[in-house]
């Protein structure tokens, strides 16, 4: 006798990851890496019973590492390309409906605490 599956919705996250990346338009920037900050934010619909069981849920840790070969494939001019790419690669997952990427340059424009995008992407 099994019991009935139930539907959980749940956000995963990855808050404030910093990283120092290659990223811009200006020949300055293309020379040297500069601090960025990455949040990601999953929807995520599972079936349960979900049991304490890390093959049942989507791992935050796993998520955290894909950015971060993102990042470390190398330059792009505009920070709206990996915020697409990070999008991209967390919809590969079946469970995940929607990702919210912000990606933010940290000392790009002097005076301000960040500057950057925020999108999302839903299936």
């Amino acid at each position: 006798m099994s019991a009935n599956p139930r539907e959980v919705r749940l956000k995963v996250f990855v808050q404030d990851l910093t990283l120092d990346a290659v990223l811009g338009i200006h020949a300055y920037e293309k020379q040297k890496a500069q601090p960025i900050r990455i949040n990601l934010e999953l929807d995520v619909v599972l079936q349960g019973p979900l049991g304490d069981t890390y093959e049942n849920t989507v791992c935050y840790h796993e998520a955290t590492k894909r950015i971060e070969a993102i990042v470390a494939e190398g330059h792009v001019n505009l920070v709206e390309t990996w915020a697409e790419r990070i999008a991209e690669d967390a919809l590969k997952d079946p469970r995940v409906i929607a990702a919210k990427v912000r990606i933010e340059k940290l000392a790009a424009v002097p005076g301000t605490q960040s500057v950057g995008v925020e999108i999302e992407r839903r299936r």
